[in-house]
């Protein structure tokens, strides 16, 4: 996969981290106490693995869990915290996610910000993503953002992804549903984490894949692949590699977009990005159709009504069709045609005066 995202583009496009999941790990530590890569699927251990990623030019993730065991059953780093924190700076890992099976949510504020400021403490600088929060909601407490975002780079608000169209419905609609709570806690350093994109496997149509990656993008999600690059149809790698939708997602000003309509099965998201005017914002756009009625839809509406209201206008351009609508003002209507279970995709530029 790493050999892969360099010769095959993603890498220029920005994906820059390789990251292992759980089972990386033997079912028992070492006599010392250290975890332990398995033999078989790592025989050169860890280290060496970090090593190659680094040579490159990628950067190194690993999981583990707050918890006596992780989700399928290796060591958990309870009650050795400290060791954990160190080995992953000694095996230089870029990138920790920290699963919360196997363990007390409602110890989770002290554990998890304990190891947050373990793996500061190593020296190394290392993106620490928890599970606390979604641990916390499943067993009724609230989660106390404040400390999250303290103490984590990224955290988990909601289920587990699954390679299906209706596992990434139920995500949009958490994170829909729930915006005035989640949206605020997002910002540069500190982000919600609506789980993996599953674009390229089995589950998502064409149509489906690119409505997640516009999803994804308006939250100012991490966009973390999960897919068999050996074999991902050229359609999934070209949605993977659009830059102008990545960089809405990684706008420097890092704020998470909003579901700003949602009427008999469509939806429009808005996420304000840059660059400012005089505090008007430019704009992503996302007009979403989640009817099943086999046709597509069409969406009219003025800028105006999007919230796209300055004098001077917006230079409107459709980011997967790759066409440029000229300047837009606050009046004009646009109409766009959605297909089933699609998405339309604009960016709305705020204009200075001298760019009339």
């Amino acid at each position: 996969m790493t050999d892969l995202v360099v010769a095959d583009g993603y890498a220029t496009a920005g994906y820059e981290y390789i990251n292992i999941d759980d089972c990386w790990l033997e079912k028992h530590r070492g006599h010392d106490g250290k975890l332990l890569a398995d033999h078989q699927r790592f025989p050169n251990g860890i280290r060496a693995l970090s090593d190659y990623i680094h040579s490159r030019g990628l950067k190194f993730g690993i999981y583990e869990d707050y918890g006596n065991f992780t989700c399928a059953g290796y060591p958990g780093i309870i009650g050795y915290e400290q060791e954990d924190a160190f080995q992953f700076a000694e095996w230089n890992v870029d990138y920790v996610k920290l699963d919360g099976c196997y363990s007390l949510p409602h110890e989770m504020d002290l554990g998890y910000s304990k190891f947050g400021k373990l793996l500061n403490s190593t020296g190394k600088a290392m993106v620490y993503s928890c599970s606390w929060p979604v641990y916390q909601i499943y067993a009724g407490i609230q989660p106390n953002f404040s400390a999250v975002k303290t103490y984590c780079n990224l955290w988990r608000n909601f289920d587990d992804i699954q390679d299906s169209w209706t596992s990434v419905e139920n995500i949009i609609d958490y994170y829909g549903n729930n915006q005035d709570l989640i949206a605020p806690n997002a910002g540069p350093g500190h982000w919600n984490d609506p789980d993996m994109l599953i674009i390229g496997n089995f589950g998502l149509s064409y149509e489906q894949a690119k409505t997640q990656f516009a999803i994804w993008s308006i939250l100012a999600a991490p966009l973390l692949m999960s897919v068999d690059l050996r074999t991902i149809r050229p359609q999934f790698k070209r949605i993977l590699q659009n830059r102008k939708i990545i960089a809405v997602d990684q706008d420097p000003l890092g704020i998470q977009g909003r579901r700003i309509y949602k009427h008999k099965g469509i939806e429009i998201w808005s996420k304000p990005i840059g660059p400012l005017y005089n505090n008007f914002y430019s704009y992503a756009i996302a007009f979403i159709n989640r009817r099943s009625d086999g046709t597509p839809s069409d969406i009219s509406v003025t800028l105006k009504e999007l919230g796209l209201i300055h004098f001077y206008g917006y230079r409107v351009e459709d980011l997967y069709e790759n066409v440029d609508y000229g300047v837009l003002y606050p009046n004009t209507k646009i109409k766009v045609k959605v297909n089933p279970s699609g998405v339309v995709m604009l960016k709305g530029e705020v204009q200075l005066p001298n760019e009339m």
